[in-house]
């Protein structure tokens, strides 16, 4: 696997718990909220694994020691 991937897979574990935190909180304290917490609460776990990996690739090469080309996300377009 590339350098980028093993970043990116890192990333996006302390990623996904920083996103999990703040989307609980949200849910837990908000009082509209709470009263659904759990249908919420196990929704909001499937959006963060969901989301996570790909909040992590754009960040994941700004964190290389040095830039390449090819590790840029790319949208599909070519």
């Amino acid at each position: 696997m590339r350098t980028i991937t093993y970043i990116t897979i890192l990333v996006s574990m302390m990623v996904n718990a920083v996103v999990f935190g703040a989307g609980t909180i949200a849910i837990l304290t908000v009082p509209v909220l709470n009263e659904h917490a759990k249908y919420l609460l196990p929704a909001w776990i499937v959006v963060t694994f969901l989301v996570s990996p790909v909040i992590a690739r754009f960040m994941a090469p700004s964190l290389r020691l040095r830039q390449h080309p090819g590790d840029q996300p790319r949208l599909g377009l070519r």
